[in-house]
């Protein structure tokens, strides 16, 4: 299913500082890595609102990415930017295949199981290594659900806005 609407894709965050010429280290959510510096044309989370910035430079250092920003030429102006989400516009990105969904678009959708009680609603995600895991949480309770489709995810509908599970509350 093609997803219309115009919020970013968020593809990482900067997760802290790296010298002190500007350089920003880089949590990427793209496989691989370092696939994040393919799209130059950023936009930044900062205060709640998304801004444009470009992609000066960026590198992988070891098993980090990281990235200086254009305008950014030190390390107190490099710390704006601590945390902040990273996206990119949808039209940037190649269209995900069937049953192939990017992260973005699954957070904050319904929970519901097959037997139609609704769990809550997905608030992020965290990749295992095994494979990713939806974290559901309604009001102070939270949990962890293997996405894995067929076997615990049933189906994924956008437009709803619910992911169907087979999955009870531990």
């Amino acid at each position: 299913m093609v997803v219309t609407d115009d919020r970013p894709v968020i593809l990482g965050r900067v997760s802290g500082l790296f010298g002190v010429k500007g350089w920003v280290k880089v949590h990427s959510y793209t496989d691989p890595r370092e696939a994040i510096l393919n799209y130059p044309d950023w936009l930044i989370e900062l205060g709640g609102r998304w801004q444009p910035l470009k992609l000066e430079e960026g590198k992988q250092q070891g098993k980090t990415v990281i990235a200086r920003f254009e305008g950014v030429q030190d390390r107190d102006a490099a710390v704006e930017y601590m945390n902040a989400r990273i996206g990119v516009q949808r039209d940037n990105l190649p269209q995900t295949g069937d049953g192939e969904y990017y992260w973005s678009d699954l957070e904050g959708l319904s929970v519901v199981r097959i037997d139609g009680n609704v769990l809550g609603k997905v608030a992020y995600l965290l990749e295992t290594g095994a494979n990713d895991v939806l974290v559901v949480q309604e009001g102070d309770r939270e949990v962890l659900i293997p996405f894995v489709t067929g076997d615990v995810v049933k189906e994924v509908d956008l437009a709803k806005g619910e992911i169907s599970v087979d999955w009870e509350w531990d």
